[in-house]
């Protein structure tokens, strides 16, 4: 049965081998692409359009979870996924009933095969749904972030003091290496925690995540626009800042 695939792994050693292994096991299975970052697999994704996906969860730029979580956004981009993670069986059963499958890391050829097998039994019987897809997404996030209080207050030392921020008062979060700025109308501040761990805790119907180190409010969004390249940004009500939507994010203002 032929096929088209990309791989996104970061090891450049396990990607070849992956790739070398499934040429073996599946002679019709194209790979139209292989890269070592998530934010590239997005792309050959959406130039290329192929029927599987196999995607390292932890990867530079995107996580496989993001490029998962983005591509459920997407309508129009049906690709059933295979995670390969060296997260341990436990986290994996999370989504295993669901229409995609996993490789553990190290993973023999007999589980390769079988996966092989069950893939071909899926794109002859299922098209890739993005109903599954969402399912997925909250699982795995779920069963790697075990669901906590949703974030009420950003604790942020200023000089001597504690100050807390209202949740609802923040305009937007943006990260550098080390620190996240939280930035409201009348206050800016620094704190330590990484923005993927803030992003899981907050209400993603009201914050938007538009690139990875920017998280903004969307009831504080001015308006968005585009440039000749078609790069789109988005200004805040009140704010100087003109921040930057990344291609993975641009589905979130397809309908300007």
């Amino acid at each position: 049965m032929h096929a088209t695939a990309i791989i996104a792994e970061d090891e450049p050693i396990l990607r070849a081998q992956l790739k070398a292994k499934l040429a073996k096991m599946w002679p019709a299975l194209t790979i139209v692409a292989d890269v070592g970052d998530g934010e590239a697999a997005l792309d050959a994704i959406e130039a290329h359009r192929p029927q599987l996906a196999f995607l390292d969860i932890q990867m530079p730029e995107m996580t496989g979870i993001e490029v998962a979580r983005s591509l459920a956004a997407n309508r129009e981009l049906r690709t059933h996924i295979v995670f390969v993670t060296a997260f341990d069986q436990y986290a994996v059963q999370a989504f295993e009933a669901n229409a995609v499958d996993y490789l553990l890391k190290p993973y023999s050829d007999e589980r390769l095969q079988a996966a092989v097998d069950r893939l071909k039994t899926r794109l002859a019987t299922v098209p890739a749904p993005t109903q599954d897809l969402d399912a997925l997404v909250a699982q795995l996030t779920a069963r790697l972030h075990p669901a906590t209080e949703p974030l009420k207050w950003i604790k942020a030392s200023i000089g001597n003091q504690l100050r807390l921020i209202a949740i609802e008062d923040v305009l937007f979060f943006q990260s550098d290496e080390k620190y996240t700025l939280v930035a409201t109308k009348d206050l800016d501040t620094l704190i330590r925690t990484p923005i993927r761990e803030i992003v899981d805790a907050l209400d993603s119907n009201v914050f938007w995540q538009i690139h990875r180190s920017t998280i903004v409010n969307a009831k504080a969004i001015e308006n968005v626009t585009r440039d000749f390249r078609g790069q789109a940004s988005v200004k805040i009500k009140g704010r100087p800042e003109n921040l930057t939507v990344s291609r993975p994010f641009s589905h979130l203002f397809k309908q300007m």
